[in-house]
């Protein structure tokens, strides 16, 4: 039903090879749990008229809140996936899970006050490693106070839903592949702001590791820059080399009054040949690092987001690095393109996963009498 592939319990017993009565039976039960709807009839193939059903996505909303360092966007979906509102807030995240959650929550509340249906779910998506199984941060560079952070125990005290928390370059890349458009089955999208992420989707699924670790390229090491410290204890992590703070660290060792990865962008715009060598230099080390992804999974699309993706010689780089380091096979049709959500690619994935957990056929069938 989520899919359109059904809408009526003819078209459910044929796509799922079950009998008549047993679709019948299942519809019910899902409708008297606030699922499904009855909308009218549909269009008769020979016998009488089918009853037409839709999912209920009046029936609740869910929420996501995409964290950054400095900022925060959230929004509220109904259960179709639709957005109804958002904003973008500033918001430090060094303030602590704490107290950061309760004003998470706090916001969500204000954004679901103009909508009768009730919250579903909330998602937190966060500059860090995630555990996504355990539901903790793990070991952030840029998050002081949350190593080892519940986020679900956390929020459990505050909202009586279920919480969810996950990498915010991995939502950002659940996002994308949403707004894709062209058949996307195998997506790479890199995060290129303060700081510098990547989430892979393959073959339609949010690719994760083991543990949660896969597609984190933020402290993948850059070969000729091992003079570099990293604020992992580290050298020549590839964060440390060409992120947005990075960038802005050595520009204003350079002299230039440049606050942050905005400031990075508005002087590169104005053609200044010291940033442009800086930010050139950024995106082949980030193509480096990218070619070894793109020749071992083969993406179709690499979707190129953040800040940074704004600046021309970066992404310049990126792609002409990319065709030289790769194999011709690999490059040859992939689809190198800016960030089709934009700001709001976090929040939409997050707004996805949350729905996904809802409607997980498991806990679904939990429910069903």
């Amino acid at each position: 039903m989520r899919t359109g592939h059904a809408a009526s319990r003819s078209d459910i017993a044929r796509l799922t090879h079950v009998s008549a009565s047993t679709a019948a039976t299942r519809v019910e039960a899902l409708i008297e749990l606030g699922f499904l709807h009855e909308t009218g009839a549909g269009r008769s193939r020979g016998g009488r008229r089918p009853r037409r059903l839709e999912l209920r996505t009046d029936a609740g909303t869910v929420a996501a809140a995409d964290l950054g360092a400095n900022h925060a966007s959230l929004a509220l979906f109904d259960l179709g996936g639709t957005l109804l509102t958002e904003r973008l807030l500033p918001m430090d995240i060094a303030d602590g899970p704490e107290r950061v959650l309760a004003w998470v929550v706090d916001q969500v509340r204000d954004l679901g006050a103009a909508f009768p249906a009730p919250l579903a779910g909330l998602t937190v998506g966060v500059p860090g490693p995630v555990d996504f199984r355990a539901g903790r941060v793990v070991s952030p560079s840029r998050m002081p106070g949350w190593n080892g952070a519940d986020v679900p125990g956390c929020a459990a005290g505050l909202i009586d839903v279920p919480v969810l928390v996950e990498n915010d370059a991995n939502l950002m890349a659940l996002g994308e592949f949403s707004a894709a458009q062209d058949g996307t089955e195998h997506l790479v999208f890199l995060k290129a702001g303060s700081g510098i992420g990547c989430g892979v989707i393959a073959s339609g699924q949010l690719h994760r590791g083991a543990r949660g670790a896969a597609g984190d390229i933020s402290h993948a090491p850059v070969s000729d820059q091992q003079d570099v410290p990293c604020s992992c204890g580290r050298t020549g992590c590839l964060d440390a080399v060409a992120s947005g703070a990075a960038l802005a660290r050595r520009l204003q060792a350079a002299g230039f009054d440049v606050q942050g990865t905005s400031g990075v962008i508005q002087i590169a715009r104005d053609a200044e040949p010291v940033s442009a060598r800086m930010l050139r230099d950024a995106g082949r080390a980030t193509a480096d690092v990218l070619a070894t992804i793109v020749n071992f999974f083969n993406p179709d699309t690499l979707v190129l987001g953040g800040q940074l993706s704004q600046a021309e010689p970066y992404v310049a780089n990126i792609r002409s690095t990319l065709y030289e380091r790769c194999l011709p096979m690999a490059v040859e049709r992939l689809v190198i393109e800016p960030s089709r959500a934009g700001r709001l690619a976090g929040v939409i994935g997050g707004g996805r996963l949350m729905l996904e957990h809802l409607f997980d056929p498991v806990r679904v069938n939990a429910l069903v009498p």
